[in-house]
């Protein structure tokens, strides 16, 4: 039975990757309990296999090689790419329970992908009108290192954050990754720091009460 408390959601880790209409279905049906009441707030970790997603913003021209499936998500932003090596959070909170204040929200999440990139030594930061977690590249530009995306429904929130440890970077190329062309991507691999995603997910617990601290701010 859901214990229903607002403090602590339920979190969920999925050994095996997840296809996203799978992963998609079962965040709607989540969040629809979740409304009604009869289930608990959920933070899933998990990997999906190759796949584009588009948000509401996304502008067909900037899928350049559609080498895998594009799936249309509902969620705001534009194209991202999901797959092995890259390490999904999605982030099922109800928000009328949390203050109602979606930019608080997306600014928390931003904040906990900093601060969990740091407890592994790497210096990141969010950018004004530029969505996305950005970091340092070796060769000394930015290169967005994580994205964000979200949609909110009645107050219960979907989707979340995506951060790469060690996917397949020119899988990336087959998009605009979101709408930016000008800067790279880059992962915790290319910056030299070999991660299991069982590290990822004890440091981003670890700093998660932070994050749902800052919705209270």
């Amino acid at each position: 039975m859901p214990h229903l408390d607002p403090t602590f959601p339920e979190w969920r880790v999925s050994a095996a990757p997840v296809p996203y209409a799978q992963a998609l279905a079962e965040q709607e049906a989540r969040a629809a309990a979740i409304r009604a009441g009869t289930a608990d707030e959920l933070i899933w970790l998990l990997e999906h296999p190759p796949v584009y997603t588009a948000g509401t913003s996304a502008d067909p021209a900037e899928v350049l090689d559609p080498r895998f499936e594009v799936v249309e998500t509902g969620r705001g932003g534009r194209h991202t790419y999901h797959g092995p090596g890259q390490r999904v959070t999605y982030v099922l909170l109800d928000l009328d329970r949390r203050g109602r204040d979606v930019r608080r929200f997306v600014h928390a999440l931003e904040g906990w992908v900093i601060a969990t990139l740091a407890t592994f030594g790497v210096e990141s930061w969010a950018v004004p009108d530029r969505v996305g977690i950005w970091t340092r590249d070796v060769d000394g530009g930015e290169a967005k290192i994580g994205a964000i995306g979200v949609r909110v429904r009645r107050w219960v929130t979907l989707h979340g954050l995506a951060v790469n440890l060690a996917p397949d970077l020119s899988h990336f190329g087959g998009i605009v990754p979101c709408g930016i062309a000008e800067y790279g991507v880059t992962s915790l691999e290319k910056l030299g720091i070999a991660l299991a995603p069982e590290a990822w997910d004890e440091a981003l617990r670890a700093t998660s009460g932070a994050f749902l601290a800052a919705l209270e701010d």
